[in-house]
């Protein structure tokens, strides 16, 4: 039998935010600037016939956590929902606080806990040595995947080093 040999060396890293970011308008407007800006000097790309973007999103998720009180403030539930964009995020929130035989069930007055809430956002970037990679936004984490060449961890890493909610 044949065996596999390796012919790449991907890499991945990560960077743990010293606090989570603040809510899904900066965790946004975050997402935004890197794909209006470019700020790791990707390039458009050709692929299957079809032209990409140099940054594009792969992939979001955002769930929303809600705890349940009864009258005296006693947690006595807890419930999530996920959401694949932020106006589904948004909406759902006002729908799960308004469902009244979801309140009804749960036998307390609902409330968003928003602290706890997460986000998440896969960008697809295309580097100009010819490499695509991933950057993965989280409320509490940037990771970088399926890079090879170093240089690309150092311009996103000096790039996140000058964004404050990046420290």
């Amino acid at each position: 039998m044949a065996d596999f040999t390796q012919n790449s060396n991907v890499k991945s890293a990560v960077r743990k935010l010293a606090e989570p970011i603040t809510d899904v308008t900066a965790f946004n407007a975050l997402i935004q600037s890197v794909i209006l800006n470019n700020p790791f000097g990707c390039v458009s790309y050709m692929n299957a016939g079809a032209n990409h973007a140099p940054v594009e999103k792969s992939k979001e998720t955002y769930t929303a956590k809600f705890v349940y009180q009864d009258e005296d403030a006693k947690k006595i539930g807890s419930g999530s929902e996920n959401y694949d964009t932020i106006a589904g995020y948004t909406s759902g929130i006002t729908a799960v606080l308004a469902n009244t035989a979801n309140v009804a069930a749960h036998g307390g007055t609902p409330a968003h806990d928003s602290d706890a809430d997460t986000f998440s956002v896969a960008l697809k970037c295309h580097d100009p040595n010819g490499e695509l990679y991933m950057v993965t936004f989280a409320r509490q984490q940037v990771s970088i995947s399926s890079y090879e060449d170093d240089a690309i961890r150092t311009v996103i890493e000096t790039w996140a080093d000058g964004v404050p909610a990046l420290a």
